[in-house]
């Protein structure tokens, strides 16, 4: 994925927390690290959000922006393999080797209760923990989100639009976060809410930070966009992960470049000196929320149909968006997806 991992367990302030399962060291290099937990090609981890929401400690800035419980959501990837070497992702870039030709897939069913399995795992061992009230706990056994963001690019998965309606059968939303290289697969995809990530406004800054794998895969990106100004019913995000010094720049063409793709939102979210991008990038290259903030106003400027500016400091990032109310409505809480849900619906 083109973009830092969007949750956390390591040490540090909120917003190192919020990046990926790493330790503050050294990151899983394979699927089969004992960092993740995995069957097969799906892998799983919880994040530092999770353990926080369990314990009544807060949660993720998705549920503050989306609605998304975060106890009850998902993180994993049914591939760890990824097609880009981004200089801020904090993963082992030696661990997401591009050839496909040794993985025998599974198919969506056996990936999505190889999730909910692996969910459940990871999960358990906080049964017995006090600081952890028993309905949030039973609650966090039955979840009813995915975010399909782990690791890796997703859109690597041959069977993912069928994943995606496998999940929704479930009655789990989905969260799809791509790097935009494979538009044909995006154009097939309609999770709950897709992300698709866009860490340079032109193509000499996407070399220079993206380092995709493939020669095409500016272009790929630039018709990803005019796939996503297709989608009526999927909500759309375009994510940047802001690095200074790399491609904190021209706000204009960001807004320009975002247009393109009509998105309901974009966020933007500062990059994390943790994990393997401590040997690529200055810990001076991570810009605190106040200049993240002050990016997106400057972006806002030149894209004056997204009237409203959401910020939260623990994460370091900011929301772009049409409207006020940005929560997805079937995630609000009179609804009938949560009327329907096993724990606590009638």
């Amino acid at each position: 994925m083109s973009n830092s991992a969007d949750s956390g367990a390591g040490p540090g302030t909120d917003a190192e927390r919020d990046e990926g399962d790493g330790d503050g060291g050294s990151s899983p290099a394979q699927v089969s690290s004992p960092n993740y937990h995995s069957e097969n090609h799906t892998a799983a981890q919880t994040c530092g959000w999770t353990a926080n929401a369990l314990r009544g400690e807060g949660k993720c800035y998705k549920n503050i922006y989306y609605g998304i419980e975060s106890h009850r959501c998902i993180q994993m990837t049914p591939v760890v393999r990824c097609n880009e070497r981004c200089v801020f992702c904090w993963r082992d870039h030696n661990g997401h080797a591009y050839e496909m030709d040794d993985v025998e897939w599974d198919d969506p069913e056996a990936v999505v209760d190889a999730s909910i399995s692996l969910q459940k795992k990871l999960l358990s061992g906080f049964g017995g923990n006090e600081e952890v009230p028993r309905e949030v706990f039973d609650q966090s056994m039955e979840p009813r989100h995915v975010a399909i963001s782990l690791d890796g690019e997703p859109t690597l998965y041959p069977y993912l639009p069928e994943l995606i309606e496998a999940f929704h059968d479930r009655d789990i939303t989905t969260f799809l976060v791509s790097n935009g290289t494979h538009p044909d697969v995006i154009r097939e995809c309609d999770p709950t809410q897709l992300y698709i990530s866009v860490d340079a406004p032109e193509r000499y800054t996407f070399d220079q930070v993206v380092k995709a794998m493939e020669d095409d895969a500016w272009e790929r990106l630039v018709e990803t966009m005019d796939v996503l100004a297709e989608k009526e019913e999927t909500r759309t995000v375009l994510r940047t992960t802001l690095v200074k010094g790399e491609n904190m720049r021209d706000p204009d063409w960001y807004a320009a470049f975002y247009q393109r793709a009509d998105p309901d939102f974009v966020e933007l979210k500062a990059y994390m000196h943790i994990g393997h991008s401590r040997g690529r990038l200055d810990r001076s290259s991570m810009p605190d929320h106040e200049e993240v903030v002050a990016f997106a106003e400057e972006i806002q400027e030149h894209m004056p149909e997204h009237t409203e500016l959401k910020g939260v400091p623990a994460s370091r990032v900011a929301l772009l968006s049409r409207t006020k109310d940005t929560w997805v409505p079937k995630l609000k809480k009179d609804s009938d997806f949560w009327a329907r849900d096993p724990v606590t619906g009638d």
